[in-house]
């Protein structure tokens, strides 16, 4: 049997999101326990990937360089706590370019159920935007909500019809998904 797969948005979920982008390494910051709630998932056998649009590239607001060290950073922060990621996919296309891998197009998602060979109807996407539920709910993943970054916004656009568990962040997403588990 294959581990389950989680897949994270990054900015406003594992990180502090930005108007502004995040485009230096000195402008991520973890959101308090989202580290160690990945971690905690990594020590239960879980895949971890994530999928991140990252427009700031098209736009010219960082280059390559600039957001493999804020990845980097972020690795860094997560092997201290004894965690790590699986993989990273980011769409690096402006919202006008109208590609297919920019959330909440299915492009991304779609590219990972390839890459590792895995079945999306299986996995769990956990966002904190619309444009992550609707790709979630698209491909056959499970959503789930986080109240961080842009998540309280996003809360108000959903009902309970559209069956998405809503978390205050990540640690607590984790705490839920491992307590089922058990």
């Amino acid at each position: 049997m294959s581990a389950k797969l989680i897949i994270l948005d990054r900015d406003g979920v594992i990180n502090r999101d930005s108007d502004a982008y995040i485009k230096h390494p000195d402008e991520w910051s973890p959101i308090a326990g989202s580290l160690e709630a990945i971690a905690r998932l990594n020590h239960a056998g879980y895949r971890v990937v994530i999928a991140t649009n990252q427009s700031g590239l098209g736009r010219g607001l960082f280059n390559i360089d600039q957001l493999n060290a804020i990845h980097q950073k972020m690795f860094d922060a997560l092997s201290q706590q004894s965690g790590h990621i699986d993989a990273l996919f980011f769409c690096p296309h402006r919202p006008d370019e109208n590609c297919n891998c920019r959330k909440p197009e299915p492009g991304l998602l779609l590219e990972i159920a390839n890459r590792l060979d895995a079945d999306l109807s299986e996995a769990i996407f956990i966002g904190d935007s619309l444009k992550d539920i609707q790709a979630a709910q698209t491909t056959g993943a499970q959503p789930m909500l986080v109240l961080t970054g842009n998540g309280r916004a996003t809360a108000s656009q959903i009902d309970d019809s559209d069956n998405v568990p809503v978390y205050t962040d990540l640690a607590t997403a984790v705490d839920a998904l491992l307590a089922n588990t058990k």
